[in-house]
């Protein structure tokens, strides 16, 4: 792909047919010498009149044909009569309209608007402004050259309108004076600037590399980027040693900023059997809570007036069904304790056991809620359990503070109203989510955790399953015994066979089972669009759309998801002459295209049956049921919640005829496509290839070679995690007083 060219513009705003207030992203026609030309980007507010010298480079838009995507912008405020009276006219400054615009242009001229900036106690004398309007005009025309003046500064170190905009919203007409005496505080919460790009701002502000301020707000780097990977804390020497390589600092130097930075508590430091680990504070407050809540719950013992070995026997007698005891184990342990978790692979009885439980629950009277960490896991806990179950977002209920972070609704002060909650799909929960929902529970309600420890880690910090159960402190419930039924699905045995290290049987030909070695990513990329389009349906009555996923480890390369799914919908839904089309970044939109989204989005409107509600979720699954080019709009079908974008909310969809196996994960599905393409060490590993073979309900067909699904089961070795709460909360429940079940963590 050849680099697109940067080009300079020049001209004037003529018009402006889009804005995002929360983006600044903007489209304009711009009135240049040559020519009237659209303009996109994120230049903040602009206005008919103003002038503009921007670079960028040129794009074709689907439908609108040739756009200036700029990249850079250089405002300046109009200065010809005309086009100063344009200005004021659009509204831009409250209390002046088209008449008033002219009376007070006929009156200062060109001067105009230096006159309103700085001496507005001259509009006095145009008729129709009062005293009273004369402070609005001041006022409004503060913020607007305030703001404009921020992002002129800020612009020409490549730092966004959006960014100059938080932090004019937060700081106000002080934001430049704010910026220049720290320039790190862009980094912060609710405006997120980069490290790398607020040291730009701070070199020409000749802020000396060892300012105790830009130590601080790298130690914070250091410790948002290790979050990401997963980490909620680093070793001391670890983080010490990446300080002093990152930020080019002395030892003396870190030891000053180190201290004062856990004397401010800005850092903490736990002190661990094996040494002290650094914490980020907002990582530290939440694994800290954990901890002395867990043990709070674990000493809460809830009333034993409910006889669960009585209500067990009626379960039986009722439904025909006989509990195994490590089943009964983990029902009497959900009515005796005030947490407990309960794990196991597929087909060892879970939803069996999570049923009685539900159903006992009820009967003793208790208010039972369900909850899952994503939109897909909460639909199959639904249809598994015949209840309607939450994302663990929706229960909670979302809000946003005055920086615009995402706060919940249910805390401390405003708990949940439930006796018992259960929890699904845990091994993808948080650190921080979780700690969210504790602080929504009332001591009296008991928690019921669920999931496979055997699974991927959570998409953001913490590994909060595997150390519950490694911690030995919480009730541990492990079912083992794979039964009857389950047995006899080769899916099934694969995957226990893959996360106990032994290699599934490739040769096996079974009903719901089936390997197929293809070694050259070009021809299994080719199978598997046969497979999609023709074989599976033919042979099982599957639909692509409905029943059938592919999944992939990587999104790279010919056997990645993005270029899958690009060969997918060619087959299965294919470019039509007057079919309209949308397009994102990387993918073109077609109706009846399976889509996913994949962001959070909290206050998303859709309907449903003449139903109104809000959310649509990271993971959630749908269909483009319209695109209207007239409005630039696009419809989905999330499982009858009908949503519409706009064209720029498209960058929160992808393609779903392929999915990551992180994407898979807390889904199940009729019948899986996996594809292991050759390289991709970094994803070999076996959680990896456990969790996307256990996404199977009745057919899994594997595409790769038998040596990369041997590397994958070999490879045991997990990236790990950094964090203590395994440590702080052997520290808070003594071996002693272990719980009632612990011990099965065991087994």
């Amino acid at each position: 792909m050849q680099p697109k060219m940067v080009q300079a513009l020049r001209g004037t705003v003529d018009d402006v047919m889009f804005y995002n207030e929360d983006t600044g992203y903007v489209v304009a026609d711009l009135e240049t010498e040559e020519a009237m030309i659209t303009v996109v980007g994120e230049l903040g507010h602009l206005e008919p009149g103003e002038e503009l010298e921007l670079t960028g480079s040129f794009v074709t838009h689907p439908r609108f044909g040739q756009q200036f995507r700029a990249d850079s912008c250089v405002r300046a405020l109009p200065s010809t009569v005309v086009n100063i009276e344009r200005y004021l006219a659009s509204g831009v400054i409250r209390g002046i309209g088209k008449a008033l615009a002219k009376r007070i242009v006929a009156e200062f001229g060109e001067f105009t608007l230096q006159i309103i900036e700085k001496e507005p106690e001259k509009l006095y004398r145009i008729k129709g402004i009062s005293p009273q309007k004369c402070e609005e005009i001041a006022e409004s025309a503060q913020q607007i050259f305030g703001l404009r003046a921020l992002m002129g500064k800020l612009q020409t170190y490549g730092i966004s309108a959006s960014a100059a905009m938080q932090a004019y919203r937060r700081w106000g007409a002080a934001a430049w004076e704010v910026i220049q005496d720290n320039p790190f505080r862009l980094c912060g919460a609710g405006i997120g600037l980069e490290f790398r790009t607020a040291e730009k701002v701070a070199a020409d502000l000749e802020i000396p590399a060892n300012s105790p301020k830009r130590i601080l707000a790298g130690f914070r780097w250091l410790l948002e980027t290790a979050a990401l990977e997963g980490h909620t804390c680093l070793p001391f020497p670890d983080f010490r040693m990446l300080a002093g390589r990152a930020l080019g600092i002395t030892e003396q130097d870190f030891q000053q900023a180190y201290h004062d930075a856990i004397d401010d508590r800005v850092i903490y430091s736990y002190s661990a059997p094996d040494g002290d680990y650094i914490y980020l504070d907002v990582y530290y407050e939440a694994e800290d809570f954990i901890a002395t809540r867990i043990s709070a719950m674990l000493s809460f013992s809830p009333p034993e007036d409910f006889d669960c070995t009585k209500g067990i026997a009626q379960e039986e007698q009722e439904t025909g069904m006989t509990y195994a005891e490590l089943q009964k184990k983990a029902i009497a342990c959900a009515f005796s304790r005030g947490i407990m978790v309960l794990t196991g692979g597929p087909g060892t009885g879970k939803t069996t056991t999570l049923n009685s439980v539900i159903h006992l629950c009820l009967k003793a009277g208790s208010t039972v809620l369900l909850a899952a960490p994503t939109g897909r896991a909460a639909k199959r806990m639904t249809e598994l359990t015949g209840r309607e179950a939450k994302t663990i977002h929706r229960l909670l209920g979302t809000d946003y503070d005055e920086l615009g972070q995402l706060i919940f609704q249910h805390n401390e002060q405003n708990p949940l109203q439930a006796d018992v909650i259960i929890v699904d799909e845990v091994s993808m929960v948080d650190t921080l989510l979780f700690e969210g929902l504790l602080r929504a529970l009332r001591l009296s309600c008991r928690l019921i955790l669920v999931g496979d420890e055997d699974q991927l880690p959570s998409v953001g910090a913490g590994h909060l399953l595997h150390t519950l159960i490694a911690s030995r402190r919480l009730p541990v419930v492990r079912l083992t015994e794979i039964f009857r039924q389950a047995q006899e699905s080769c899916i099934i045995r694969s995957a226990h066979q893959i996360v106990s290290g032994e290699m599934p049987d490739l040769r096996e030909k079974s009903s719901d089972f089936f390997f197929f070695d293809r070694r050259n990513a070009a021809e299994a990329a080719a199978f598997v669009q046969e497979l999609y389009h023709s074989r599976l349906p033919q042979a099982y009555g599957f639909t692509p759309q409905n029943d059938i996923q592919v999944i992939s480890p990587t999104r790279k390369g010919i056997l990645g998801t993005v270029t899958l799914n690009q060969l997918l919908q060619d087959t299965v839904n294919p470019a039509q002459y007057g079919k309209p089309i949308m397009k994102n970044l990387l993918f073109t939109f077609r109706e009846g295209d399976k889509i996913m989204q994949i962001q959070n989005q909290y206050e998303m409107e859709w309907t449903r049956a003449g139903e109104r509600g809000a959310g649509i979720f990271n993971g959630d699954m749908g269909t483009v049921v319209q695109i209207d080019k007239g409005t630039n709009t696009l419809k989905a079908d999330f499982d009858g919640r009908i949503v519409t974008y706009r064209a720029e909310q498209l960058d929160q969809l992808e393609l779903a005829y392929a999915v990551t196996v992180h994407k898979s994960q807390g889904s199940e599905f009729e019948a899986v496509i996996l594809v292991l393409p050759e390289g991709s060490d970094r994803l070999s590993y076996r959680s990896l290839l456990y969790t996307a073979v256990t996404r199977a309900k009745k057919l899994l067909i594997l595409v790769g070679s038998p040596r990369k699904v041997f590397e994958m089961v070999q490879n045991q070795q997990k990236t790990e995690r950094y964090s203590c709460l395994c440590e702080m909360l052997q520290s808070m429940v003594s071996r002693e007083e272990l719980p009632i079940g612990a011990e099965s963590a065991d087994a």
